[in-house]
């Protein structure tokens, strides 16, 4: 557990070597969470949800496991539009 102290504006710094082991960078988004009857404050990084379908479609595609809309059409037998 590490002491940190608010400023006059209200915030919080996060120290660096916990920044870096959890990948926190400048501009990150926070869920706060706050329960007064104990005093404590929870804080969870905001990951948006495209970003790992992103990732996972790409995974996909390096493993060749894609296809594109014409080679879709084919094998379903359907025409594109203008085709």
């Amino acid at each position: 557990m590490v002491t940190v102290r608010v400023d006059d504006k209200g915030r919080l710094s996060i120290p660096a070597e916990i920044r870096t082991a959890m990948g926190i960078k400048s501009g990150d988004v926070f869920f706060l969470e706050s329960d007064p009857e104990h005093a404590v404050i929870h804080l969870a990084k905001a990951v948006n949800p495209f970003d790992g379908l992103a990732e996972h479609a790409v995974r996909e595609y390096r493993a060749g496991r894609t296809r594109n809309l014409r080679e879709y059409a084919v094998k379903n037998e359907f025409k594109l539009n203008g085709e």
